[in-house]
């Protein structure tokens, strides 16, 4: 058996243990995916997990909030996507070592090619600078994002990410909340890296009269599936990014490199995956 974890805060809900056992049953792997939630946020908690399922044989684990930073200062080798990003949601256990990974950040080109093939990004909107908006941020400009406007409530932090991103030689820039309506009707992309209609905190971070013009949109959120942002921008006729499409992806990326097996047959594995556990949308 091949154990892989993931460690976090109320994770209890994740569908990451069924996505991930499934595709061992796909590729006939013997996996078994195990939560491994924790009460504390401290380093300490995380490093202590993270040390226990080294000593029980893990191949690896996902990490996800609050440990995405952290995870990183436990690492022996990180990969380029988490040199760019700042943080890790996968680590592979692998010959004594700890080895870095950011799958958001790939899952999110991935999907965003899925739908737009080619089409570049263009000029984008981003509400939220949080760890998922950073992953996604360097994923932008990776699908042809010319320019990024970025607004957050937490202002340093949007500053920080426009500072790495700027360092990095891509063009972003803060906007403040009162110039984000004007700005979005500029823009190619519009996307969502906040909390903002998720079940547990309804509603939608973009005012209604914004959407239209636009080219497409993602919403980091998929629990709904089609939430307000979502079907904003689809009743304005913009191509959806989803947020299952973000969680899918990355979840695929991440058990190639738990692995070592490519999962070349994604579309079966898609629709098996939805039809199994009623992943139901009528907008995806």
């Amino acid at each position: 058996m091949q154990y892989i974890g993931l460690i976090g805060q109320s994770i209890s809900a994740s569908r990451s243990p069924s996505l991930h056992n499934m595709l061992g049953e796909l590729k006939q792997l013997p996996v078994s995916y195990e939560l491994q939630e924790l009460d504390s946020s401290a380093v300490e908690a995380f490093t202590e997990r993270l040390s226990l399922i080294r000593e029980k044989g893990f191949i690896g684990t996902n990490v996800t909030f609050p440990f995405k930073q952290i995870a990183v200062d436990s690492a022996d080798e990180v990969n380029d996507s988490v040199k760019k990003v700042g943080s890790t949601n996968t680590l592979l256990l692998k010959d004594g070592k700890v080895c870095a990974f950011n799958t958001d950040y790939t899952g999110f080109i991935r999907g965003y090619r899925t739908r737009l093939a080619d089409q570049a990004a263009g000029k984008v909107l981003m509400i939220g600078a949080g760890g998922v908006g950073r992953a996604v941020a360097f994923g932008l400009f990776e699908v042809g994002a010319t320019e990024l406007f970025i607004t957050d409530l937490n202002v340093a932090g949007a500053e920080a990410l426009a500072q790495s991103l700027n360092d990095a030689g891509y063009k972003a820039t803060v906007i403040a909340a009162d110039e984000v309506a004007d700005i979005a009707k500029g823009v190619d992309g519009l996307v969502n890296c906040t909390p903002v209609g998720h079940y547990k905190t309804p509603g939608n971070p973009l005012a209604a009269s914004a959407f239209g013009g636009q080219k497409w949109a993602f919403d980091a959120v998929y629990t709904p599936l089609d939430t307000e942002f979502l079907k904003a921008a689809n009743a304005a006729g913009l191509t959806i990014v989803s947020g299952f499409d973000l969680f899918f992806y990355q979840a695929l990326d991440a058990f190639e490199i738990f692995t070592g097996v490519q999962v070349d047959d994604v579309t079966p594995v898609w629709n098996q995956f939805r039809e199994k556990y009623e992943v139901v949308s009528d907008l995806i």
